[in-house]
């Protein structure tokens, strides 16, 4: 894979977060703004019925792209999710927000074939680098995104976010056109196999116990995730979405600081140390205090980092480059599903306990994560030992 191939690619996953990040700290008040819901539950339940429709939806490009190209199939799938972006604008009821978001959504997802696709082609020694840029684009466009739809429900009328979706959409799509002529013969290329790791036990099996650590992970992610810049405006003076949404975004720089001293953190930092930071990360942000829930909100994103690359690394460690697009959209279905969980427990758990209980919860959760990691993956593991070994 050429280097403007990659960048092109790249450049597409950039733009897709920076769409999907428009609304995620805002659906609260999106939701209250355009349609009077306020009850956190009926939030929770969207959220839940996106990732339900994404986790379902991911393997099924993954097996459409065995015989279509990626690029060629993202052409199409862009075009749609673009149509339907408009159409959410248009959308006068919940119900039919509903139905068109989540259908735009089916198409969307053709998108995380991306990622897949970039490691296929790249070598087994720059996995961690690569994995590590692909993370600090997802948290820069994070950062993006959230003030650029903090901007728009701040000064204009919220439903015009998805007109800047829809832009984006279209900004995929004419990529992918002007990239098969460039990008198809690195495709019909095969990339070097490598050989399966010499661990005495199927691949798969390692997979799937490497899908329920990231279950439990990002189930413990996306509990803070939903209500966050309602628990930024309900302790603090600067309290509109504008700011809201920076300080939501916060992780991103953390990451892109982290990204920057790569050679000395990301060979340095392991998994279990990530994690223990980033408990104390979420534990300060749970202190109610503006200064201390900045210092916690930095923190956390420094861990949230090095732990997904950790994480990530071991997946490209244990799977094979045949195997990639397949390995990771079982990945993908079990990180969705623990969002999805904690899509479904956040509304009632907000409503019962407040705003400040997700980020304890979220704590309790990587405390977990690591201990079930210990269980899985032994010191003793060849392929894990190799990936996490300053863990």
């Amino acid at each position: 894979m050429t280097s403007t191939v990659k960048f092109s690619l790249v450049a597409m996953i950039a733009v897709s977060v920076v769409s999907d990040a428009m609304l995620l700290p805002f659906y609260p008040q999106f939701f209250e703004a355009v349609f009077s819901v306020t009850e956190p539950r009926q939030v929770g339940f969207y959220l839940g019925a996106t990732c339900f429709v994404v986790m379902l939806a991911f393997p099924l490009w993954a097996r459409i792209a065995r015989s279509v190209p990626v690029i060629r199939l993202l052409i199409y799938t862009q075009f749609a999710a673009g149509v339907l972006s408009i159409l959410c604008h248009g959308a006068e009821t919940l119900r039919d927000f509903w139905l068109v978001s989540l259908l735009m959504l089916v198409f969307k997802a053709s998108y995380l074939l991306i990622y897949p696709h970039i490691m296929r082609f790249e070598q087994q020694e720059k996995h961690s680098g690569t994995i590590g840029l692909l993370s600090v684009i997802v948290h820069l466009g994070a950062i993006v995104g959230a003030g650029a739809g903090g901007f728009v429900l701040q000064w204009f009328e919220p439903r015009q976010v998805f007109l800047l979706m829809a832009a984006g959409d279209f900004a995929q799509m004419f990529m992918c056109v002007f990239l098969p002529g460039k990008a198809e013969p690195a495709a019909r290329a095969e990339p070097r196999e490598q050989p399966a790791p010499a661990t005495g036990r199927p691949a798969s099996g390692r997979v799937y116990k490497l899908g329920l650590i990231m279950l439990l992970f990002y189930f413990s992610i996306w509990l803070v995730r939903p209500f966050f810049s309602r628990y930024w405006q309900s302790i603090s003076a600067w309290d509109g979405e504008i700011v809201s949404g920076l300080v939501f975004a916060i992780p991103g720089v953390m990451a892109f600081l982290a990204l920057c001293l790569k050679n000395r953190a990301i060979g340095k930092t392991g998994l279990v140390p990530a994690v223990f930071s980033g408990i104390c990360g979420l534990l300060l942000q749970a202190s109610q205090q503006e200064a201390v829930v900045l210092a916690g909100r930095c923190l956390y994103g420094w861990a949230l980092f090095h732990a997904t690359v950790r994480l990530d690394s071991l997946l490209f460690a244990i799977s094979t480059p045949a195997s990639y697009a397949a390995d990771f959209s079982k990945i993908y279905f079990f990180q969705s599903l623990g969002a999805l969980l904690a899509f479904f427990s956040i509304g009632p758990l907000v409503a019962s306990r407040g705003l400040q209980m997700p980020l304890i919860a979220g704590a309790s959760g990587w405390l977990l994560t690591v201990l079930l990691y210990s269980l899985l993956f032994k010191a003793g593991s060849k392929s894990a030992a190799a990936v996490m070994k300053t863990s």
